[in-house]
């Protein structure tokens, strides 16, 4: 086997599952650092725990600033690249902006493996770029011990137009735009679990862009919006129903899964940062008495690169989700905001 063939997650000291920093290691973390200065042009920061940050440079123009890096979770270098260009430029889609430039982040062990393998990562990345209109303007590399690589993404978007996590309304709509269960099957592929149809089909969820979901919710009033990555659907929900002030009820049935995910999550096939997700959220859900702890677990399950999360008005969602699957999204209306307990999250059969 050559170097340039090497499995590539099997490199990753966490599985190459891409994970984040647990939501409540994170919490205590930023505990400990004083308050950000006061600024009136920062539109979104920190205290929502928003998809990017926003800062106003005019009446019609803000800057929405984004960055995302992690270890390999497929073993193809150019589905790797793809992979983290769709999951960097997903934050500026989430937050109704537009993507227009991107930097490079780079970590790899230049004397331990071949330098091929850098090259298509970055040709995958850079195919990705162009395919959503982001020109990248450079980047920084360091000789690491395991392979990581991600993106730094500017975007722009009208001040007044900002989508956040923190403005969906009671009687609102869920929309969900991917499936989920991307977690499990990419600790699946470590494992040797999934077929190649398998490995395709999930790195193809992943590497599609956001882009055309983002597009045609412009036209509708989505109050509120979040794409759902490393914490989880529950954990990213659980953000939004706080920063709302309200309480969303999911349906479990309707939640477009990838096929196999519950078997594969039977034979053990679950990431270190789903069992995370779960624990960090367990005390402001109410799951129904007849679901069992793996169903509960596929819903915290850890995503890379996963859909947009969209609270619509009521008189418009059906509408938006015909738009949304005439245009190509596999999208999903996943539940509601109702005002039963503001912050917590109800899971309906």
């Amino acid at each position: 086997m050559t170097n340039n063939k090497i499995k590539l997650t099997s490199l990753t000291s966490k599985g190459g599952c891409g994970c984040k920093i647990g939501p409540a290691d994170l919490a205590e973390i930023m505990r400990e650092l004083p308050p950000a200065t006061p600024n009136p042009n920062l539109l979104v920061g920190l205290h929502t725990s928003d998809d990017a940050g926003v800062y106003r440079i005019n009446d019609d123009t803000a800057l929405v600033q984004t960055v995302d890096f992690f270890t390999p979770i497929v073993d193809d270098p150019y589905s790797f690249g793809q992979i983290a260009a769709a999951n960097a430029i997903s934050d500026i889609y989430a937050m109704g902006g537009t993507p227009i430039t991107a930097l490079n982040i780079v970590a790899f062990p230049v004397s331990t493996l071949n330098k091929q393998i850098l090259t298509d990562i970055l040709r995958g990345a850079g195919d990705k770029l162009k395919e959503a209109d982001v020109t990248l303007v450079g980047g920084h590399s360091i000789d690491d011990k395991e392979p990581k690589f991600g993106l730094a993404v500017t975007g722009i978007v009208h001040p007044n137009k900002v989508r956040t996590n923190g403005g969906a309304r009671v009687g609102d709509k869920l929309i969900l735009t991917k499936p989920i269960g991307v977690g499990i099957l990419t600790t699946s592929i470590k494992r040797n679990l999934l077929t190649k149809e398998e490995i395709d089909q999930v790195t193809n969820v992943m590497a599609t862009l956001n882009r055309t979901a983002a597009e045609v919710m412009q036209n509708y009033q989505v109050h509120a919006c979040t794409d759902v990555t490393g914490f989880g659907l529950l954990g990213h929900a659980s953000e939004m129903a706080k920063a709302s002030n309200v309480s969303l009820h999911i349906y479990h049935k309707q939640v477009p899964k990838l096929p196999r995910v519950r078997s594969l999550a039977e034979s053990g096939a679950i990431p270190g940062g789903t069992k995370n997700n779960f624990s960090h959220v367990f005390s402001d859900v109410s799951f129904p008495d007849t679901m069992d702890k793996i169903d509960q677990l596929i819903l915290c399950d850890a995503v890379t690169s996963g859909g947009l999360l969209m609270a619509v008005a009521n008189e418009e969602a059906d509408d938006l989700l015909a738009e949304l699957k005439k245009s190509g999204v596999h999208a999903s209306v996943i539940g509601e905001t109702t005002d039963a307990s503001v912050g917590h999250i109800y899971v309906d059969e």
